[in-house]
Formats: C-alpha cells, sequence, structure tokens
C-alpha cells in the first residue's frame, strides 16, 4: 500500500485526495484517493492539511489534497462591530472559524446559528470546503500546529 508521510508547500501531483477538515486534521489513517487506490497519511502529529496541500511518499509518489464541500453555516453581517460580536461569541466557545470578508464560516450548528442570528448577524447553510484559520500560535501557513484551542489552560 502507497504511504506519504511528507507534505510539500506545492508542485505537481499524481492524483488527488478529496477529504472533509476533520479527516485533513488526522495525521494518520488509511484513506481511498480519488481514483479509488487505497494509501496510507503517517504525517507528524498535529499536522493539519490544507486544499492544495501536496503529499509525498518516500518513492516520490505525490497526491494533492483537495477540501471537500460539507455542512457549514456562513454569518455575514455589513456592520463590523456585529461581525466582531459573533467571532468572539464563536471563539469564546473555542469553535474553529474561516474568516472572508464580512462573513464567518463554521462547521453547521444550528444552536450556534441561533446564537449569531440573535446577535443581528444573517446565517445561511451552505455545502463548501471549509479551511478555519490555523490560529495564531504557530507560524503562518504551518502544517505542525496542534488541532483544537491553540493554546492550553493552566
Amino acid at each position: 500500500m502507497r504511504q506519504f508521510d511528507k507534505v510539500l508547500p506545492a508542485g505537481p501531483a499524481a492524483t488527488t485526495l478529496t477529504l472533509s477538515f476533520e479527516r485533513r486534521a488526522r495525521s494518520r489513517q488509511r484513506v481511498a484517493l480519488d481514483d479509488g487506490s487505497e494509501a496510507l497519511l503517517v504525517l507528524p502529529r498535529g499536522t493539519v492539511l490544507r486544499g492544495d496541500d501536496v503529499v509525498a511518499g518516500a518513492d516520490g509518489d505525490t497526491v494533492r489534497i483537495c477540501a471537500a464541500a460539507e455542512p457549514v453555516s456562513t454569518a455575514a453581517s455589513a456592520d463590523p462591530a456585529t461581525l466582531l460580536r459573533g467571532a468572539y461569541h464563536l471563539g469564546n466557545r473555542h469553535v474553529a472559524v474561516q474568516v472572508g470578508p464580512g462573513w464567518l464560516r463554521y462547521l453547521h450548528d444550528h444552536v450556534l446559528d441561533d446564537m449569531l442570528r440573535g446577535l443581528g448577524l444573517d446565517v445561511r447553510f451552505e455545502q463548501l470546503p471549509f479551511e478555519p484559520e490555523a490560529g495564531a500560535y504557530g507560524p503562518a501557513g504551518s502544517h505542525t500546529h496542534e488541532r483544537g484551542t491553540g493554546h492550553d489552560h493552566v
């Protein structure tokens, strides 16, 4: 079985592997590549793959990672203070969030949807790739940060 153990920043790839965010955050797993063949991901602990990353094996074989469309909620507001208030409340709940111009995106959760609507944001359900912020405790674009809250409670 093919095995992939390193992440390359970019480059050509022989095939693709489409995974949800949850699966892209697992460093060790058996996967079915998009061409139907099986492989193993054996990456350093804490690795989070991003869409368009390339993983490589010792034999030089490469696979491009694709972020799968998954159920997400997108909360939007033209008012920066309302958007910041929503970001604060999501962060206070340690929710992974993708940030864009005028919007916040998180894995769909009807309780969070209701909370943000109550704060004045427009919330819509979508099926899109989810690429949350990596966190403030690792280098930008790092592939070795820990998944989760990004900090320790003492």
